[in-house]
């Protein structure tokens, strides 16, 4: 997450909402995003649905999910999907933004 909020700002350029899905639940959620004053979206998801959703896999010997990041298109279609094989294995910033403007070519406002 540190890695997303370095450049928050220029994903809001791009008009990009970040969302960040966890396994807690929303009162474990809610004091973790106050504590650190994340700027973007926080969902908890303690039952697994969106993880489920998008294919995110458990490893229970790696410590719980592991990391994946997903861009959904402005029709609400995933066009990209990451899925880490360890809690290091994340695209960076650059990586995601320029797979952004790539997307946001193809899809019209």
């Amino acid at each position: 997450m540190s890695q997303l909020r370095r450049d928050y700002t220029k994903f809001q350029e791009k008009g990009t909402s970040v969302v960040i899905v966890g396994p807690e639940n929303a009162d474990t959620f809610k004091r973790f995003w106050r504590k650190n004053q994340l700027p973007f979206i926080g969902l908890p998801d303690p039952k697994y649905h969106v993880l489920k959703l998008y294919g995110q896999e458990i490893k229970i010997f790696k410590f719980g999910r592991m990391p994946a990041q997903v861009i959904i298109d402005r029709r609400g279609n995933a066009r990209y999907i990451h899925y880490g094989k360890s809690m290091s294995d994340i695209p960076q910033n650059s990586e995601l933004l320029r797979l952004i403007d790539e997307i946001n070519q193809d899809v019209p406002n």
